[in-house]
């Protein structure tokens, strides 16, 4: 049975409302009840540990909800976790039909949710706009696939290139607009990560700073292979439950150094290293183990071109800003050795272009090297 013009309305409104979430490590989902061609409730999963989609749409659809069509933007989930199965709570509803959009790829769903709501004569319907759920919820997908955080190179840079000036002033190079995108991005990632020469560099906040506030923050990582992060950095003076901070080290950083941040409310892990730098993929070890799903890194030149060569890196955005800057010494969003050629660099797909006032950003897959 093919999906029909008023389907895809309503599926693409279970999308825009996913896309309100804040959900880290959960995906962002969104709900839609539809009786009659009228639509009766809606929701959205807005942060780990609150109900999910199809519980708020159902609660507002009440009883309402017997005989109705739910469209929802990811596989129900059937398991028990921090809220109880979405499908138990939509056969107990009544409803009829659920029309899904792409099946869940965490194991403890994977199919099952479908094969439940079946089993109890629910007629269930699959793959309507399922490309643009699993691109919202591309970290999710990944990191249940992979088996490790997604990483986004972000950059903010002068049409020439530079990410700072000579003197190393970066502040500020794009706009507000720009700005404000990113801290919306740093909200619904499961942490931002910086090297400790941008720290150094900058001393950012790495926080998520919206109006209304961000209901969640993201984990605060600082790669810092000898422990050089220094106590009066606002990374260490804003360390809190909830607002975290992770340093990863190398394991012959200085232990004086380590009781330090710790005595300062930042936890330390040791890895072990490549060239007397952190070992990169077991940082994301580190991560995962945690269910990192995403990492946002705001790394600058060295980190980034590491995540590169190291074959961590998934996404490159980089806010463009009309301006030149100049500057041989300069720094930019990829230093290290670079390629060899032209062709042997890291090749982009899926490409889209944003804009915020006079400046855009690019975005897009990376693709791997020499590609």
């Amino acid at each position: 049975m093919g999906f029909t013009t008023q389907d895809t309305r309503w599926m693409r409104r279970a999308l825009a409302l996913a896309a309100r979430g804040f959900a880290p490590p959960n995906p962002m989902v969104g709900c839609v009840i539809v009786k009659d061609g009228l639509r009766v409730g809606e929701g959205f999963h807005p942060l780990a540990g609150q109900p999910h989609a199809e519980v708020f749409a159902l609660r507002a659809a009440g009883a309402a909800a017997s005989g109705a069509v739910a469209y929802v933007t990811l596989e129900p989930c059937c398991h028990h976790g921090r809220t109880g199965p979405c499908t138990e709570a939509l056969i107990a509803a009544g409803i009829k039909k659920v029309v899904v959009a792409t099946q869940d790829v965490d194991p403890r769903v994977a199919g099952k949710g479908i094969t439940r709501l079946q089993a109890a004569g629910i007629e269930v319907e699959t793959g309507l706009l399922a490309e643009e759920s699993q691109q919202l919820n591309e970290a999710f997908f990944h990191f249940h696939t992979v088996g490790r955080p997604f990483v986004v190179l972000k950059a903010a840079m002068s049409l020439d290139g530079k990410i700072a000036a000579h003197t190393g002033i970066s502040q500020w190079i794009t706009g507000e607009k720009a700005r404000k995108h990113v801290h919306s991005l740093r909200a619904r990632s499961g942490a931002v990560m910086a090297g400790i020469g941008t720290v150094l560099a900058d001393d950012p906040l790495l926080t998520a700073r919206l109006r209304p506030a961000a209901p969640r923050q993201p984990l605060r990582v600082v790669i810092d292979s000898h422990l050089r992060l220094p106590k009066s950095s606002k990374l260490v003076t804003t360390a809190a439950p909830s607002t975290p901070v992770i340093v990863i080290c190398t394991e012959s950083a200085d232990a004086n150094a380590e009781k330090a941040l710790v005595s300062e409310g930042l936890e330390v892990v040791r890895v072990g290293h490549q060239n007397g730098r952190v070992d990169l993929s077991a940082a994301m070890r580190v991560l995962a183990a945690r269910q990192i799903i995403s990492v946002f890194c705001e790394g600058g030149g060295q980190l980034n071109a590491s995540l590169l060569m190291a074959g961590l890196a998934d996404r490159a955005l980089f806010y463009v800003a009309p301006r030149l800057i100049g500057g041989e010494c300069a720094p930019t969003p990829v230093e290290g050795k670079g390629a060899e050629t032209p062709q042997q660099g890291w090749k982009l797909g899926e490409l889209n272009v944003l804009h915020f006032g006079n400046d855009i950003a690019i975005t897009g897959r990376i693709l791997g090297q020499g590609q």
